[in-house]
């Protein structure tokens, strides 16, 4: 059964604008960068980039694979930017952000599946941005666990991987993953890393059940993940999964209070969350529950780079 009716009124959002968004676009395109905010079409954009905040996207916006869900293009990418980490690393600068978030496509067409540049995109934004932590949202890398171990190496404040639906609905949400290679990589990079937090992000209203949601929260407090989000699923055009029913408020605030009891540090769940709406309040939270992200790392004043990086 699919969701005939309106959207109810709790996820109405208003139309983004404002000095800010327009800021943030220019700069944007100013540096080619790409964000998974626009590529997505998420609901939130007005609300972040009104408040100075962006989830940047890189290696290219065309992504390898086809998931049922998603707004990003599908197709053959272009060739690696090699350029790129830096000019993130500057849009941050400029920005003046407390905590970034880096996400990609899936580059399956390379062999670490865009690892190096996850990695070089940190090291880039610790160098002009010593007092910014960074949160980065990980493809699966296809079992690539080399790859996992280089993003790392560079010790991400957060590492987020998303499970996104419940086994039974894989093969139409993500055709190209597997449910328990995902549990996998979230259970290495914990171990891989035990100071690094670790997140994932789920989506409700794709034809779960309740059950079967809990399920997964229980699968990913037993592989030690630290933040979890919860939000509705919502169309992003005709030719995607349909909604098959709209969660109500209340019933994500139940899904909420379960999630903490099984553990997790912090839960975000409600009809408009999403993996990194709100992420630096979510980081804090999970780190010392006093709103502010944790630095794990000292940057040595030599390795700072206090003027913006060469030209591309």
């Amino acid at each position: 059964m699919t969701v005939r009716e309106p959207k109810p009124p709790w996820l109405k959002v208003r139309f983004p604008a404002g000095p800010n968004y327009e800021r943030l676009r220019g700069l944007m395109r100013d540096q080619a960068l790409h964000t998974v905010c626009e590529e997505a079409r998420c609901p939130n954009i007005g609300d972040c980039w009104n408040r100075g905040t962006a989830t940047f996207m890189i290696l290219g916006d065309t992504c390898t694979r086809s998931c049922g869900f998603c707004a990003v293009a599908t197709g053959r990418p272009g060739a690696i930017d090699h350029g790129e980490p830096a000019r993130v690393a500057l849009a941050i600068q400029r920005m003046g952000l407390r905590h970034a978030v880096i996400t990609s496509v899936n580059r399956d067409d390379t062999p670490d599946g865009g690892a190096g540049i996850f990695a070089e995109t940190i090291r880039w934004t610790r160098r002009l941005n010593p007092e910014t932590t960074v949160e980065v949202l990980i493809p699966d890398f296809k079992g690539n666990w080399d790859a996992l171990a280089a993003v790392c190496r560079a010790e991400p404040e957060i590492l987020n991987h998303n499970t996104e639906t419940v086994p039974r609905l894989y093969r139409q949400v993500r055709p190209q993953a597997r449910y328990e290679q995902s549990l996998e990589l979230l259970r290495r990079a914990k171990a891989l890393d035990p100071g690094t937090l670790t997140k994932s992000g789920v989506m409700a209203g794709l034809g779960e059940t309740r059950d079967e949601l809990l399920a997964v929260v229980a699968d990913l407090a037993a592989q030690g993940v630290d933040v979890l989000t919860i939000g509705q699923y919502l169309r992003p055009s005709p030719r995607h999964l349909e909604v098959a029913r709209y969660w109500r408020p209340d019933e994500f605030a139940e899904l909420k209070e379960a999630a903490l009891a099984m553990g997790f540090s912090h839960v975000e769940a409600g009809p408009l969350v999403r993996s990194s709406y709100h992420a630096e309040e979510q980081a804090g939270h999970a780190a010392d529950g006093r709103g502010a992200p944790r630095l794990r790392h000292t940057v040595a004043p030599e390795d700072v780079i206090p003027l913006s990086p060469p030209n591309r």
